[in-house]
């Protein structure tokens, strides 16, 4: 916010009394407000824009020649949790900022699963020390799915409308449908206090269609980052709920949703961009927002749309278009430059009046932590995890049962709920790594209950050995997946002895893991230093059969119980539209399946 002595330096700047602190010469002004592109200079004084007018001569301390570049402002990343990339606020700052994201909204219900309103803190501590903006989507749904699942913590209404006070918050968190549709008070009360702050309500409207999307709209909810085809993502249009095109590591959306913007000749003024999951290698190699604003225009979109979703559009949502999102006067100086506008690789970044990258890289350091020690020991086991925990029982001692097999899809994290036949030999269901179908576990990992839920997937391909990992959406229980139940023991406990991480396992060896001891969800190691791990961690899954792009991030949303059709909890399998435990075999009575002990 701006405060006196601010608007008073930068009016006196703009009338010459006192000196701008830069000047951006010879630039050429993406203009998001006007729509329109020109020759001119900035000026910036106190990290805040003075002038744009090409015919202003002001002082300023320093200059920076421009040679005819394009001045686009900042890129904002509308939804992101930033523990799927595994690395601290600060670590992450070498991988995002160079991409020319200089504001990232996110969604902190990862470690708020896990470590509740204190996790929120010591995340928000690292803020003083970061080359862009953190701003906070309070979450509004920990647990996700109560009753359903373990978590570390809860978040009250009294606890998020506390946090909504906090100076970094800008909305209430995802809130899926269920918390709508089945009318649930509690979620109520977090939307009415949000609403009367004046503050807006994110969506997670994943799969409604109709009426319902329309009931879930009525509550006032604002947006929707679930869109995976164009009739999804023009319905939520048509209901007075803005879209955010998502571009993760395992959520793939931006071309089909790109081209039904032009099949459909959409305006796109209530449209903006997010990541949502992606992992830093992915971020690195191909981009952040800058990626979805350049593909966007390779499949046709007019360049100034595509840059209009990615700032000023973003802006408005928040309400915060006086602050951030253009660059015109009175705003914050966000500024990247790039040689061409349709393809988004920005040669500088300037956050807040200073440049913080050139060419790529960060020109400053920003140090990871110190994190307090309470927050790397959140992994406690309730009790020794053997071979045995993931034996599937049955009431049938041979034979064949039909069971429920949580089908992946590519390039999504939606699934479909698969009846497949398995055979049943000595009252235990087998699962056939022929065909794909292996055994799936979470195990609660914050020493509550011991509880180990088990199921079926189909889609990582394994033909032998087993992948786990400590970050499993969004109760952050461990998630394991394996041809073996030896190898799924020895990697569950291995990231059980990490405090958290992800691990690999190959008959009966490790033969590679990382450790994740920040809320057993992020790292304290450099950005380079995890990326370089994570490229070894995929190839050791690649050499057990996995084909996937990004194994680990499939594997960290396959269990999320709010996704359908099917997620799985350490309390069993979910129903997730039905928003209800289901037994494993679909022969079983109609009831809660309890969880494996």
């Amino acid at each position: 916010m701006r405060t006196f002595d601010e608007i008073k330096a930068t009016i006196e700047a703009g009338l010459s009394r006192r000196p701008c602190d830069t000047k951006l010469a010879n630039v050429r002004l993406v203009n998001v407000f006007s729509g329109s592109v020109y020759p001119t200079n900035i000026y910036i004084a106190n990290g805040r824009i003075v002038s744009i007018d090409p015919e202003a001569h002001l002082e300023a301390r320093e200059v920076i020649d421009c040679h005819g570049q394009y001045a686009l402002p900042g890129l904002i990343d509308a939804h992101m949790h930033f523990e799927s990339t595994m690395l601290s606020p600060e670590a992450l700052a070498s991988v995002v900022v160079p991409q020319g994201t200089t504001t990232l909204c996110a969604d902190l219900m990862e470690i708020a699963n896990v470590a509740g309103k204190d996790g929120l803190r010591t995340m928000l501590e690292s803020i003083s020390r970061l080359p862009y903006r953190m701003l906070i989507e309070v979450s509004s749904r920990v647990p996700t799915a109560p009753g359903l699942e373990t978590t570390g913590a809860v978040l009250d209404a009294s606890e998020v409308a506390d946090i909504m006070g906090w100076d970094e918050s800008v909305s209430l968190g995802e809130l899926d449908p269920s918390k709508i549709l089945f009318v649930k008070d509690e979620y109520l009360h977090k939307v009415a206090d949000t609403l009367a702050r004046r503050k807006i309500v994110n969506g997670h409207a994943i799969g409604r269609l109709g009426q319902e999307l329309n009931v879930y709209a009525s509550a006032g909810i604002s947006d929707d980052h679930e869109c995976v085809n164009a009739e999804e993502m023009e319905q939520r249009l048509k209901v007075g709920m803005c879209v955010f095109i998502r571009e993760g590591s395992s959520e793939r959306n931006v071309d089909a949703l790109v081209r039904g913007i032009l099949d459909r000749r959409l305006t796109t003024d209530n449209i903006m961009f997010c990541t949502d999951d992606k992992h830093a290698r992915d971020i690195q190699v191909e981009g952040h927002i800058n990626y979805n604003v350049t593909r966007a225009i390779e499949l046709g979109l007019d360049p100034m749309r595509a840059i209009q979703m990615a700032t000023v559009n973003a802006a408005r949502h928040f309400r915060l278009e006086d602050e951030i999102g253009s660059i015109t006067p009175g705003r914050l100086a966000d500024i990247i430059l790039v040689d061409d506008w349709r393809d988004v690789r920005p040669t500088t970044v300037i956050f807040e009046g200073k440049v913080v990258a050139e060419n790529g890289s960060l020109t400053r350091e920003c140090p990871v932590g110190p994190y307090p020690e309470w927050i790397k020991h959140t992994v406690q086991l309730k009790r020794p995890i053997t071979p045995e925990s993931f034996r599937i029982r049955t009431h049938a001692p041979n034979g064949t049962v039909r069971c429920h097999v949580i089908d992946l899809i590519p390039d999504q994290i939606i699934n479909n709920d698969a009846v497949e036949e398995l055979e049943a030999k000595g009252g235990e269901i087998l699962p056939s790594t022929s065909r794909d179908i292996l055994k799936m576990a979470i195990v609660e990992r914050y020493g509550k209950n011991g509880n180990v839920g088990l199921g079926l997937v189909r889609g990582f391909k394994l033909t032998r050995g087993a992948l786990a990992y400590s970050m499993s959406h969004d109760h952050h229980n461990i998630v394991v997946v394996g041809t073996s139940d030896e190898d799924m023991s020895i990697a569950v406990n291995e990231v059980a002895r990490l405090c958290g991480g992800l691990c690999v396992v190959c008959e009966g060896k490790v033969t590679g893991s990382m450790e994740l001891p920040i809320g057993g969800l992020m790292s304290e190691w450099p950005a380079e230093k995890v990326m370089d791990r994570m490229d070894e961690l995929n190839a050791a899954a690649r050499e057990l059969g996995c084909q996937m792009a990004a194994p680990f991030m499939s594997l960290s949303f396959v269990s999320l119980p709010t996704v359908p059709e099917l997620g799985l909890t350490d309390k069993g399998l979910v129903d997730v539209l039905g928003v209800r435990l289901i037994p494993l075999e679909v022969d079983s009575d109609t009831g809660a399946a309890p969880a494996q002990k």
